[in-house]
């Protein structure tokens, strides 16, 4: 019986450091969100909450086809990745439509430019040359890194 409440009260005092750790895990946390939004000097698009994970899946597909295009592009397979970066990348009518969609004018100029390059790197992994397909994937990519660090959500 002894040993029971041994064992219970060890178990008791685990669980409780555990949840102190987690309380104090989730202050640190929320503390250094705090800090890094007044650190953080890019520009809020202010999205609805909605339009926040609408954005967020756009930008992980724009990732995933970045991926995909590096993929087949080891494999010698330019002619699937020139269609991934049309169809996932590209001005699309429904890219189109959604970068029309934003109030800030530098944002949707940027976001047209991002997708012309997509069209421009499908373009140039037809010729099937590494060099010229690197260079248009790097100006894509450009556009990636020159948006997350002017704009936030």
């Amino acid at each position: 019986m002894k040993r029971i409440l041994i064992a219970v009260s060890a178990f008791i005092g685990i669980v409780g450091l555990n949840v102190a750790f987690a309380a104090d895990e989730k202050m640190r946390h929320q503390n250094h969100n705090h800090n890094m939004s007044m650190m953080d000097t890019r520009t809020s698009l202010d999205l609805s909450p909605e339009m926040k994970q609408h954005q967020l899946l756009n930008m992980r597909e724009h990732l995933d086809a970045i991926k995909s295009i590096v993929g087949l592009m080891s494999e010698n397979k330019f002619e699937d990745a020139s269609k991934v970066a049309h169809s996932k990348l590209g001005l699309t009518p429904e890219m189109q439509q959604m970068c029309s969609m934003f109030n800030d004018e530098k944002f949707m100029a940027l976001g047209f430019a991002f997708h012309k390059s997509g069209d421009d790197l499908g373009d140039a992994l037809k010729t099937r040359d590494v060099a010229t397909s690197l260079r248009a994937l790097n100006k894509t990519m450009e556009y990636c890194v020159s948006c997350h660090a002017t704009y936030r959500q």
